[in-house]
């Protein structure tokens, strides 16, 4: 009796095992269609699996690695269809003022034209020539930036003396454009760990940025300490953005309503904001249209080593296509 109820459960036990081996092995089968769609390029196929599957931890395990797989496949895509962007829209904003260099330049060449008015041509083709430069720079810059091999230095500054110091080769460029201007930069200094190049061309693309697009007739610029560190608020009473557009001012290559931009490569933002970063800052922007904009940098301050880990950290984000820190992200704080 006691051989044959052991047989039984002997018969039980086998059956549920060839069972459970065969629900296995088609749960894999399954899987493995699966991967060979996926492996064909349909990325939307998931592996599915009830927690109770010995197969579960595996199939959840491979819709991670295909999921990620899919997020870096589409940030690739992304990134090429950018620099395609980015060298169709250089290319155009190179050859329009590098054409008109030329036509001008050949005219004085030629003495189509003498006196006073060569001497405007040539100081049109001067003006050409540095609109060329200054996109050869942002390009330079964008590319060292976006390639890890911008070397800042962040170093003890006292922003309120650089600013000004910044700020005297801006006042004619103001004037000229019949800008007032406001500047309020308490004389106590205001101690920051910064790397002076970067936060200078920080400082330009954004006043770059007012005089190019913003039709402002007044600019404020104000700098305080928030508990992140340094803050520098830079605000004007243009046109403003509008609200679905600024959440993209910051990406390359992004350019507003043509209505409101001067031309440009679009980089200069981009770049500003990726200097920030690699300080351990950020930049903000706050705008309405009609009511103007304020772009806010944040620096931290604090130790000198703990800054330059917050750079390395920052760098290794941008490089990864990591998105805008915010404050306190920046800071640590």
């Amino acid at each position: 009796m006691e051989a044959a109820v052991l047989a039984g459960i002997g018969l039980i036990c086998l059956g549920a095992a060839l069972w459970l081996v065969a629900e296995v092995r088609r749960q894999i089968r399954e899987m493995t269609e699966i991967l060979e769609e996926i492996q064909k390029g349909n990325g939307n196929r998931r592996i599915l699996a009830s927690p109770g599957q010995l197969t579960a931890p595996l199939a959840y395990a491979v819709n991670g690695v295909v999921q990620r797989y899919e997020e870096e496949q589409l940030r690739a895509r992304r990134s090429e269809a950018a620099d395609r962007q980015l060298m169709t829209s250089l290319s155009h904003d190179v050859r329009t003022p590098l054409t008109t260099l030329i036509g001008y330049l050949d005219a004085v060449h030629r003495q189509v034209v003498a006196g006073e008015e060569a001497q405007q041509y040539l100081e049109i083709a001067r003006r050409k020539a540095y609109d060329l430069k200054g996109i050869t720079d942002g390009l330079f810059a964008w590319c060292k930036l976006h390639s890890g091999e911008a070397d800042l230095q962040p170093t003890r500054q006292d922003l309120g003396e650089l600013t000004r110091n910044i700020l005297v080769d801006w006042v004619p460029l103001l004037e000229e454009a019949r800008i007032d201007y406001e500047v309020n930069i308490p004389e106590t200094p205001f101690w920051a760990l910064a790397d002076g190049e970067g936060y200078r061309r920080i400082l330009n693309n954004l006043l770059q940025n007012v005089l190019a697009h913003s039709h402002a007739t007044r600019v404020t610029l104000e700098m305080g300490r928030t508990s992140h560190g340094v803050q520098l608020r830079l605000g004007d009473n243009g046109v403003g953005i509008a609200p679905e557009e600024l959440g993209r001012i910051f990406d390359r290559l992004y350019r507003c309503d043509p209505a409101r931009t001067a031309g440009g490569s679009g980089l200069g933002l981009s770049i500003a904001q990726g200097l920030a970063k690699m300080m351990g800052g950020c930049i903000t922007a706050e705008s309405s249209p009609g009511q103007g904009t304020v772009f806010s940098v944040v620096l931290p301050g604090g130790g000198q080593a703990k800054a330059q880990e917050k750079t390395k950290v920052a760098a290794r984000s941008l490089q990864g296509g990591g998105g805008i820190l915010s404050e306190k992200e920046a800071t640590g704080i």
